[in-house]
């Protein structure tokens, strides 16, 4: 029984820094392994710059995501776990770095188009409540800027018949098309579902135009392009080494009678082209993928670099440098349930801060790729653990591993591995110590010949030697004889005999007990384990989804 106390014990202690991992010290980790990018490894982040936070895709999972209502335990389930891990990674992986600004790259909800008014509502309720957004009012207001994504208004062909979905966008998060400024950076936010759209289009018109009042002409300052959907790539373009599913290639579904687009995972080559023509960025944003890729584009100005899904890593981008080269990243989903297992967030430097004498510093744009828990990877384990959990419960021994009979046998090896190893050291030593005389043979040869030496017999007080000839047998005491085990009388006692004499096997009862009690020993164990780690796992899990 003590053997099985000290399991227990062990076992909650396993649960117990399990779940202080995987709930708390896995995005302490994630924290601890990402800093501000700096212009070299072995120099720090500089002071003078705009700290960026970037977050992607957080598709918030709806009554649309998996196909079942909205009143479904297993969709709520889904929907509260996903929102935990985002406030989880936002609260102690993003916001301890103290950002500036807040940047969304789009796809905030799931299906945001299609949902009604309350659906809507209700979806963004929880969006401001995983990223903290009902809590600004109560501290220092840090600036957030969004982009819209085609989960959140859809692409041409469908808002273009359905208007009030960019109008219920713009009522909570303003402007579609729209720049700020950071430092000395300005930050380009393109409405990307409408490039593409219907010649004719509104939309598309009101975002053409807005694009060519922000001629390079117009400003010194680099600039920072912001899409959605990232530009076009050709097909099979290798992506770098963070990238974790396989490279999409592009594809473009048009409505009929042009009436716009119904799906895109890229911009068009004459769209990308034109938009790299005319504002000329340093650094190209976008999001949509969910996964890694950074890509180099060719203009005539000079190639430009695209990295999608928050791709780079420390990775200095100075603007306009001096080979011409202009990053591009497109940026991974924040979510763990987004199709990847991996999920991501950028930190980004721009600056230098506006000041009166800053006119003469150096304009740059820096990146780095932060890595949030593998929350797949994390339930992965609670389940390998909880089968590890059952599985040394049931078939741990009541008096411990020294009463298995292989580890019986296993101990009885070594010593006798012991033992063979000393005795042979043991006569070594003899043949080294031994007396030895001269011994000459009929040819006049000498030989060394070890003495004999006579060893007095040894007594025994459990067995006695008796010798005839080249034989000798030994007799063994009578209190090393085994004593016959109860369990085996009790299976023997309980066979029946049928009329013919056939003897007809029983449940033993002894075994049916034995079972019982090992059952409920297991019961009993599993109860400890969950009195003490249940709490410990409300607890975290209500600290983290309560508004401070």
């Amino acid at each position: 029984m003590q053997s099985a106390t000290r399991l227990t014990l062990l076992l909650c202690a396993a649960w117990a820094a399990t779940v202080l991992y995987g709930e708390m010290g896995a995005y302490w980790a994630s924290y601890l392994a990402c800093s501000w990018p700096s212009p070299s490894p072995s120099s720090s982040p500089p002071n003078n710059h705009v700290k960026i936070a970037v977050v992607a895709d957080p598709q918030l999972m709806d009554s649309t995501s998996l196909g079942l209502p909205s009143s479904s335990i297993a969709l709520q389930a889904a929907e509260f776990y996903t929102d935990l891990n985002m406030r989880r990674s936002f609260q102690s992986a993003i916001l301890p770095f103290e950002p500036d600004m807040v940047l969304f790259l789009g796809d905030h909800f799931d299906g945001g188009p299609y949902m009604s008014d309350e659906e809507w509502q209700e979806s963004l309720f929880r969006f401001k409540h995983i990223f903290s957004l009902n809590e600004q009012r109560r501290k220092p207001h840090i600036p957030i800027y969004y982009l819209s994504g085609n989960h959140d208004i859809g692409y041409s062909a469908f808002f273009s018949a359905h208007p009030e979905v960019l109008s219920r966008y713009e009522k909570e998060f303003g402007s579609r098309n729209y720049q700020f400024s950071a430092g000395k950076v300005d930050f380009v936010v393109i409405d990307a579902q409408t490039l593409d759209g219907a010649k004719k289009s509104k939309e598309r018109s009101s975002s053409w135009e807005f694009i060519k009042t922000l001629s390079p002409a117009n400003t010194s300052n680099p600039k920072v392009l912001l899409t959605h959907i990232p530009l076009y790539r050709p097909d099979n373009t290798p992506c770098g080494p963070h990238r974790s599913s396989p490279v999409i290639n592009q594809r473009v579904s048009y409505a009929a009678l042009d009436q716009g687009i119904t799906y895109q995972n890229y911009l068009t080559k004459e769209t990308s082209d034109l938009l790299l023509s005319l504002l000329k960025p340093v650094l190209v944003l976008s999001g949509h993928d969910h996964d890694q890729c950074t890509v180099v584009h060719s203009t005539p100005f000079g190639p430009v670099t695209e990295v999608k899904e928050l791709q780079l890593s420390g990775t200095h981008i100075p603007s306009f440098a001096s080979n011409g080269t202009f990053p591009q990243h497109t940026l991974g989903t924040i979510s763990w349930q987004q199709g990847n297992l991996y999920p991501s967030f950028m930190l980004l430097s721009a600056g230098p801060k506006l000041s009166q004498n800053s006119t003469d510093l150096k304009h740059e744009v820096m990146t780095n790729l932060c890595f949030l828990p593998k929350q797949t990877h994390i339930y992965i384990w609670y389940i390998c653990q909880f089968v590890v959990t059952i599985l040394l419960l049931v078939f741990w021994p009541t008096n411990g591993l020294s009463s298995l009979p292989y580890m019986n046998t296993f101990v009885s090896f070594m010593r006798s591995v012991g033992a063979e190893l000393f005795s042979r050291t043991k006569e070594k030593d003899d043949e080294e110590d031994g007396e030895y005389e001269m011994v000459f043979d009929a040819e006049g040869s000498m030989h060394l010949v070890k003495k004999a030496v006579a060893k007095a017999p040894s007594a025994s007080s459990d067995s006695r030697t008796i010798g005839r000839g080249s034989v000798v047998a030994r007799a063994t005491a009578g209190k090393h004889q085994l004593e016959p085990d109860s369990s085996i009388l009790v299976e023997m006692g309980s066979e029946m005999t049928s009329e013919d004499g056939a003897k007809l096997a029983r449940p033993s009862k002894s075994k049916v007990r034995k079972v019982l009690r090992r059952l409920f020993r297991v019961i009993q164990s599993l109860v400890v384990i969950a009195t003490l780690n249940v709490p410990l796992y409300m607890m975290l899990l209500f600290k983290d989804w309560i508004d401070h």
